[in-house]
């Protein structure tokens, strides 16, 4: 069976994924943004979730602490908006 031109390649379904993780961070942060405009308490919930965030990778790759600190700097960024 051969491959034809409509099949994406693994760089593509990378180059995909990054730019579908770009978009939604987007407007995941803008929304969250709008939100704790209006309702500053937001933060604060989001804040005290983090102890129930972790990072879904392999055991090897694996890094509770590094999602949790990406978490901490989008909330840090919110907060010196307000």
């Amino acid at each position: 069976m051969s491959t034809t031109s409509t099949t994406p390649s693994a760089a593509d379904k990378i180059t995909d994924a990054r730019r579908r993780e770009m978009a939604i961070e987007h407007l995941l942060f803008g929304t969250i943004r709008f939100l704790s405009q209006r309702h500053p308490e937001l933060l604060d919930e989001l804040e005290g979730s983090l102890d129930h965030l972790w990072d879904l990778a392999d055991e090897e790759s694996r890094d509770d602490e590094a999602v949790r600190e990406v978490a901490r700097r989008f909330i840090k960024s919110l907060r010196a908006e307000r």
